[in-house]
């Protein structure tokens, strides 16, 4: 009778099932605990005839080790079950998330930087919220100079220390990184310094209070002007196509001497004129110059030995210039529809 009884437990543990951890101890406590069933059988076994002790034994020993694996069996299944579960992210969208693409202002920008960094310019970078020293004294600037007014900067505040009044602002060209680079480094000089940069002005579709430039400086022994020709016009080819041509105009910025604006010619009608250049067949790109001497000595570099020159474009300019993008405030409304136009880019 006995052994027909743990026939049948045997049949029962090798098919249990549990879908949780509750399921699981309802087992373990029905089979294995001191008043589950295999115990109970233990009891019985006291009155087995003795001829039949061995084998009874024998079973009721199989028939705990086959529930004991089959339990832990369960348990295993179930914390398995449960991981997975686990790292299901419920916060998660149930709609597929699709790739972005960068930005076309930081395509652009990589763009150039990759063309100067293989001429062997190298970055540098530099606070946002500078000193009037760097931004505008040290770039030879006069003190009654209109780029000082606060029509054109932004000022934070002025701090006073050892009775000198500093005024701190956000800078307005990243030519402050310059300064900053000559103070620490005697030349040779080559870098890049691309940054946002602030000015006060109304935002348009052609003008915005804050936008992107790429400053270049190059200081060594006998630099000349015919070295900063070269570079540019390799630079302009290089982005626009190897058609392309320059020119130089002259004109005036305080911390160069000579200075020169710098067009290209139209790559969207080949120099014949149309709507986009007005016309002319050429395009405005940049302004560059010769380092002014008084720049060179107020950052602590003998002019007498070193010269050097400079340029700086806006990145959003060059952009437009790619793109035929009419609206400067596109770059920063983050439109996804405007974004997703380049996607292939890059």
């Amino acid at each position: 009778m006995i052994l027909q009884k743990i026939e049948e437990l045997l049949r029962e543990v090798s098919n249990l099932t549990a879908e949780n951890a509750d399921d699981i101890e309802a087992l373990r406590l029905k089979y294995l605990s001191k008043k589950g069933e295999i115990n109970q059988l233990m009891q019985e076994f006291r009155n087995v005839a003795a001829d039949q002790k061995k084998t009874v034994g024998m079973k009721i020993n199989e028939l705990k080790q086959t529930a004991t694996e089959r339990i832990n069996q369960l348990r295993e299944q179930t914390a398995v079950a449960q991981n997975a579960q686990d790292d299901i992210d419920l916060t998660r969208t149930p709609y597929p998330i699709e790739l972005g693409t960068r930005h076309p202002l930081t395509i652009v920008r990589n763009e150039i930087i990759d063309i100067f960094q293989r001429m062997g310019f190298v970055l540098a970078d530099g606070p946002e919220v500078e000193d009037d020293l760097h931004v505008f004294t040290k770039m030879n600037f006069a003190a009654d100079h209109p780029a000082r007014d606060m029509q054109d900067t932004f000022f934070v505040e002025q701090t006073a220390t050892d009775d000198v009044t500093k005024n701190i602002l956000l800078r307005s060209h990243t030519s402050s990184v310059q300064a900053r680079v000559m103070e620490r480094q005697q030349p040779p000089i080559r870098i890049i310094c691309p940054g946002r940069v602030y000015r006060n002005e109304a935002i348009t579709a052609r003008a915005h209070c804050f936008f992107h430039q790429i400053e270049g400086l190059y200081i060594d022994k006998n630099v000349s002007f015919t070295d900063l020709k070269q570079v540019l016009l390799s630079f302009a080819r290089e982005l626009f196509g190897p058609d392309t041509k320059i020119r130089l105009r002259p004109s005036y910025f305080p911390f160069t001497e000579p200075s020169a604006e710098m067009d290209i010619s139209c790559h969207i009608c080949g120099g014949v004129g149309c709507g986009f250049c007005k016309h002319t067949g050429w395009v405005e790109i940049l302004g560059c110059g010769m380092v002014d001497p008084n720049v060179l000595e107020l950052c602590g570099i003998d002019s007498k030995v070193y010269s050097g020159y400079a340029f700086g474009l806006g990145v959003e300019r060059i952009t437009n210039l790619k793109y035929q993008v009419s609206d400067l405030r596109m770059f920063s409304e983050n439109d996804v529809r405007f974004l997703r136009q380049f996607e292939t880019a890059h």
